[in-house]
This record gives structure tokens, C-alpha cells and sequence, in this order.
């Protein structure tokens, strides 16, 4: 029993010391790109670029705000005051009070997401801004809007999580999600998770279009990877949907224009059950349907979302 408890004891310093090991890795290899802001004793990761009225933009699950870093920030820095944020425990933003460590399952909500990175937006100055959300970065747009209705512009959806939806969400997330998962099996998916995973993983959520060339190296899934990213990004995941639904009560109060950016061959948020619904839910919402496009045209169809954010300007007044 003694050379059990010594083995097992053994095994999980091994794991552990792999994790830290490839965290530091991937932390140098990806460092800050942008400022780092004391939000109430959180540091929230923010990247500003470009003049002209601001625009904020938020990624979406298992990602940074390099996401959009790969040449989208740069085709509207002409334009707009682009401020990008790494969200609650993604990149290089810390997670509030409460949430967070080991056997700590706490999840931000969206609207608590938003209630930090509005903070941080404060210290930057930013006023009445366009809201860009990809993915779960679209529900963290929502909440924006949902919290300060008369300072936010416009939103602009793309492949948003907007609406709640049928079944679960896949075994991963409530295991990763839970205390002792996120406690014991976390480390392990940190400490020996082959390439070949990621790299299929990012082929899924690009299909059926390609990732755009030198991606993968670009974004750092190594971030993500890491145990606090891992255990915050499936915790969050985990528990949003009663926040949706709650949320979804409130979307007739967003009076602002919404743009909604969506194609038909999105498996991972599908357009059938976010935003074609939510467009009969908000007041003022104009969608697009991108014919074959998957969930990120942010990279595979960015005129495209570029346009939407022109006509939400346009339509905001700030054109």
C-alpha cells in the first residue's frame, strides 16, 4: 500500500512538472502583444490598434485575441480604433475573484465576462463602440450591449453563440468542467496532448474551409492548453447555457443595430439554432447568410465581415 501511495505520488509530480514545463514553454514562445490592465486586482490582456471610432472584438472558446491578429485587426486599423481583449482566463487575462484554481469550478458568466472587460475598456478610453463577438465571444457581446445599452454602438455576431440549444455539448466539457476533473484530468491533457490533437482540432473548426497558413503556430493553442486555460475555458462552456437562457429574456431591450455574420455550414454554433432565431428576438437585427462558409469568416470570408461592420457603422451613425 506504501509503494502504491509512493508510486501514485510520484506520478503526479511527473504530470504536474510536464504541465509546468510546457506552460512555460508555450508562455515564451507567445508572449503579451499588447498592455497589460489592472481591472480590480485582474490583469485583462488588451491590444489596441489603429484611429477612428472604437471597435472592440472578442474571441471566441479555446482562443486569444490573436485570433484576430492574423490580419483582420489590420484590414480595419484605417478605420476604427480596434481594442481587442483576451477574455477571463484566456491569453494573458486573469480570471476574478471567486473563480479559478484547481478544485474551483466557478464559471464567469457572460455578463460577468462583460462587467470585467467593459472595465478595462473604461481605462482605455473607449466610448460607444462597436461590439464584434466571434463564437462564445458573440454572447460576451451580448452581455456588453445587455449592460450598457446607451454606450454601445452596435453589435456585430459572427458564428455567435446567441440563443439557448437541444442536447449537450459533449463529454469533455463536463469532465474538464468539474472539480476533480479539472483537478486530476486537466494536468494530464496539459502535460502529454499530442500535436497531431490540436492540429486535428483546429482542422474541425475551420471545415470545410482550411486554416488560414501559419495559424496554428500564430494562435498558440499551448496557451489554451495550459491547466488554469483548460479548466476556465470548459468551465465556461459547461455552464452557459442557463445564462443564455436567462439572457434571452432581455435581448427585445437591445435597441442598437445587430449585425449577424453566419454561414450554413457551420457545425460548431449552428445557424439554425442561433441566428436565425435571435434575428426574431432583437429589434434591430440585419443577418447574413454565408453560402458554405464554416465557423470562422473571420479568416475564410473576411470581406464579408468586414461589410458587416461598415453597415453597423453606417447604421449607428458612425459613418
Amino acid at each position: 500500500m506504501i509503494v502504491l501511495a509512493i508510486l501514485f505520488a510520484a506520478f503526479i509530480a511527473l504530470v504536474q512538472g510536464r504541465a509546468y514545463m510546457r506552460e512555460t514553454q508555450a508562455e515564451a514562445a507567445t508572449p503579451p502583444l499588447g498592455q497589460r490592465l489592472n481591472v480590480n486586482g485582474v490583469d485583462v490582456h488588451a491590444y489596441v490598434t489603429g484611429q477612428g471610432p472604437d471597435l472592440v472584438m472578442l474571441h471566441g472558446a479555446s482562443g486569444n485575441l490573436r485570433d484576430f491578429t492574423l490580419g483582420f485587426a489590420n484590414r480595419l486599423s484605417d478605420r476604427y480604433r480596434v481594442i481587442l481583449f483576451d477574455r477571463p482566463g484566456l491569453g494573458w487575462t486573469g480570471r476574478p475573484k471567486g473563480h479559478g484554481g484547481a478544485w474551483n469550478n466557478n464559471a464567469e458568466s457572460p455578463l460577468e465576462q462583460a462587467a470585467l472587460l467593459q472595465a478595462a475598456a473604461d481605462q482605455l478610453g473607449v466610448t460607444n463602440p462597436i461590439v464584434l463577438g466571434h463564437s462564445f465571444g458573440g454572447i460576451v457581446a451580448l452581455a456588453w450591449g445587455l449592460r450598457r445599452p446607451d454606450d454601445t454602438a452596435a453589435l456585430v455576431l459572427v458564428s455567435a453563440v446567441s440563443e439557448p440549444w437541444p442536447g449537450d455539448l459533449g463529454w469533455t466539457y463536463g469532465v474538464f468542467g468539474s472539480k476533480i476533473g479539472g483537478a486530476l484530468i486537466v494536468p494530464l491533457i496539459t502535460a502529454f496532448v499530442p500535436q497531431r490533437m490540436i492540429t486535428d482540432s483546429i482542422t474541425s473548426i475551420f471545415t470545410p474551409q482550411s486554416a488560414p497558413e501559419g495559424y496554428a503556430d500564430h494562435i498558440n493553442a499551448g496557451l489554451t492548453l495550459r491547466r488554469e486555460s483548460t479548466r476556465a475555458n470548459a468551465q465556461q462552456v459547461n455552464a452557459l447555457r442557463p445564462h443564455v437562457v436567462d439572457m434571452k429574456k432581455n435581448y427585445g431591450n437591445l435597441h442598437m443595430p445587430i449585425e449577424a455574420v453566419h454561414g450554413d455550414a457551420d457545425t460548431i454554433v449552428p445557424l439554425t439554432v442561433h441566428a436565425q432565431i435571435l434575428m426574431g428576438d432583437v429589434p434591430d437585427g440585419i443577418l447574413t447568410v454565408l453560402s458554405g462558409q464554416g465557423h470562422m469568416p473571420q479568416h475564410t470570408a473576411p470581406d464579408a465581415v468586414e461589410a458587416a461592420i461598415e453597415r453597423a457603422a453606417t447604421r449607428a451613425g458612425l459613418r
